[in-house]
Formats: structure tokens, sequence, C-alpha cells
């Protein structure tokens, strides 16, 4: 594989003597839309301020090809940021907002204006060069604070929830846009959200945090079908996350119901946690699957209905099926083996925070 773009090694870092980031260890290609997710708190904003230069850590390394970067301000980056507040500068117009950083740079007027051009087209709003940043909508106040961005060229362009002032059709225009910048530029993305939807659209690769810990690195595909412990399964889309009793290889037992599944080597008779994503359920005439229940609850979603089904354990599953179930039918849950994730029971809560499912 080649040299990755940025390396953090061992990063470590604290507030007041809470501890953000603990021993963090991220590798990021070139090329690539890399997305942090988590909850508020869970130290992803720090790892981006670290990585812009903007945080300095309080022990490990940031590596920017191949170079040790770690004591480096921000300006002296190959990179640039940009925020939830676009940080536009209001006595500016279009163009000397865009060229504010090439100015700083020295370069020539010809120059310059080939540049402001080429981004406003790039952003698609040819022509805005002498508006003011008053009369744009947020969306385009966003397109201006990531064209001012990319006409530094830089190698990495780090984005610190920069859709979350938007509302949710410009959100999701602007998630296309992105994608494609990225595509047509050549730049290297690090995205910062607690949109899950977000990461899944956009990126090439997910980092999943919580406490200060990488909890699952992978591509929202694995992120979203292969969650490595609860807490991914139930941050990332909806889950039924139940106790199980793995009896061995290929069968687990949830609620005394026996399920076939495809995960092995958890041993004989272990509690586990059995996750299950509510579109991976089948309902079933009554007797017909491996658990029986009533529907509950009913609501109509536009592309599926979403139903609580209770068992007579008193769990309320969560249903998504393009079929219809009235309040009160009695049905039976049916999974496929391959859509029932196995996971171990964490230990302990500094496991748990670890995200430890070996």
């Amino acid at each position: 594989m080649n040299q990755p773009l940025i390396d953090l090694v061992n990063i470590s870092k604290s507030f007041d003597g809470d501890i953000v980031l603990d021993d963090l260890n991220l590798s990021v290609q070139e090329n690539t839309f890399v997305t942090l997710l988590g909850p508020s708190g869970c130290g992803k904003t720090t790892t981006l301020r670290i990585i812009g230069g903007f945080e300095r850590p309080d022990k490990g390394s940031v590596i920017f090809s191949g170079n040790d970067i770690t004591k480096l301000p921000p300006n002296k980056r190959q990179l640039n940021t940009v925020f939830q507040k676009y940080a536009l500068f209001p006595h500016m117009n279009i163009a000397e907002n865009i060229a504010f950083g090439l100015k700083i740079k020295g370069k020539s007027k010809s120059y310059i204006q080939d540049k402001i051009k080429y981004a406003l087209k790039l952003v698609n709003l040819d022509g805005f060069e002498n508006r003011s940043i008053d009369s744009l909508s947020g969306g385009q106040q966003q397109r201006i604070a990531i064209a001012r961005a990319i006409v530094n060229e830089p190698k990495l362009l780090l984005l610190d929830e920069p859709l979350g002032a938007l509302d949710l059709k410009l959100r999701q225009d602007m998630q296309y846009e992105l994608i494609r910048l990225k595509n047509e530029l050549g730049i290297t993305f690090i995205y910062v959200t607690h949109d899950q939807e977000e990461a899944l659209t956009m990126s090439d690769t997910i980092v999943v945090m919580n406490q200060g810990y990488i909890q699952q690195m992978g591509s929202p595909e694995q992120i979203y079908n292969e969650p490595e412990n609860a807490f991914v399964a139930d941050f990332i889309g909806e889950s039924n996350i139940v106790n199980g009793i793995m009896v061995r290889d290929e069968l687990v037992e949830i609620f005394g119901a026996k399920f076939p599944c495809v995960d092995k080597g958890f041993g004989q008779n272990v509690p586990v946690d059995v996750v299950i994503r509510p579109e991976d359920i089948d309902l079933l005439q009554p007797g017909e699957g491996s658990l029986d229940g009533i529907v509950t609850h009913l609501i109509f979603k536009g592309v599926h209905y979403e139903m609580e089904v209770t068992t007579p354990d008193g769990f309320e599953w969560l249903v998504h099926s393009t079929d219809m179930f009235p309040v009160g039918q009695k049905v039976s849950i049916h999974v496929d083996p391959f859509d029932i994730q196995i996971m171990n029971k964490p230990e302990s809560e500094d496991e748990e925070a670890l995200g430890v499912n070996e």
C-alpha cells in the first residue's frame, strides 16, 4: 500500500484533566473521503483540529506525507479547513474572499483572477465575483467557503460539520457537490459529522468514534452491515440489539427461540449481543418463523412501513417492511442467518468504551 497522506501516531489530548483522545492511531490514504463520525464529545473535532494545527496533542505525532508536522502552525501545512461557521469576511465581496489566501501568498493578479473564475465554476457559482456575502443563501455561502479553500490547492481539505446549518434539501445537494468536488480535484477530504446518513452517503471510509477511541473503521457497507460492537450497530442506522445465548456454532438462542446464524468460534452456551437490522426481519404467519409476537405499533414512512412487534418476553422489535401488518395482528419473526450479527459482550465499562470485541 502507498504511504498514507496523514498518519496520527499515539495521539492523546486532555482538556482540564478530561481525556478527549486516548492513544489514538489513524492512517488516511491520499485521494480518499474519510468521515469521522460519532456523538458530541467523542473526540472527532479535536482530532480534526490536531490535524489542522489548531490544537497541539499532549503526546503523539502528526505525520503528513512522511514528515512530522506536529509543531507546524496551520498556515505552514498543506491543508485548508472549512468550518460550520463559514468565517467569510462580510466587508469583502465574493472575489475578495476567495482571493484572500492567494494574496497572502503573493500570487500575481492574473493568476488570482484565473483561480477565482475556476473556483466559482467548480462550485456552480459562475459570475458571482462582485456579489456581497450578505446577498447569498446559506448553501451559497458554504460553496464560497469551499471555493476559498480549494483555490489554495491543498493536498487535504478538513471539513468540520460544514453542512450543519443548512436545511435538509440544501444539505443533500451539498453532499453530492462535495462528492463531485473530491472526484474532480483529487483532494483528500477528512470530514467531521454526527449525522450517520451524511457519513454513509459521502464517505469512502468511516471512522466511528466514542469516548476518545476509534470503535470501528471501514467502508460504509462494512460499518452498516458488519458492526463490530453494539455501540457501532446502535449509532449507525436503527438496530434491534438483544441478549442472546450462543448455543453452538451457527445457532443462537434469543428469548428462548433458536435462530440459525453464520457465526462461529464463540463457544457453547455463551452470552452474546445479537444485532438485527429492522429491514432484515420478515414477518410471517404465526408459527412459521422463529419467534411469535403481535404488532403493537404502525407508522407509514413513505418507502416502507415501520412497525413494532412485541414478543412474549416484552421486547419491542423494530421492523421495516414494504408489507403492512395492522396493529393487533399476530405474526412470526423470521431472520435469514446471514442477517444476524453476533458480538461478544464487553466484560467491563472500559472494554465497552474501547469497543473490544475480539
